[in-house]
């Protein structure tokens, strides 16, 4: 698992993941269509965290949390699915 600290923020049926660091924040936005699916909308990564690995981890940090909460991963963020076609042990929390 991560290094980073990802906290978990959600608001009604939209939410994120977040890393902060140094003043500046990495996310993951996601929307909660419903209880068994989580839409992956996208991945923010500020230069200065470019090549950290802070976006693996966030995507990461949500194969794990669909593993854990029992709900499947749509993933419309493209690095998202980039990220899933490069880990196929990841295929279990994704609906594709």
């Amino acid at each position: 698992m991560s290094e980073f600290q990802i906290e978990t923020e959600i608001d009604g049926s939209k939410g994120r993941y977040v890393i902060r660091q140094d003043g500046e924040e990495a996310e993951l936005t996601f929307s909660i269509a419903s209880p068994t699916m989580r839409i992956a909308d996208h991945t923010g990564v500020p230069d200065t965290f470019r090549s950290t690995g802070m976006g693996h981890a966030l995507v990461e940090h949500l194969v794990a949390a669909a593993r854990r909460e029992g709900f499947k991963i749509v993933p419309l963020c493209p690095f998202v699915n980039a990220e899933r076609r490069r880990h196929p042990e990841w295929a279990d929390a994704f609906n594709v």
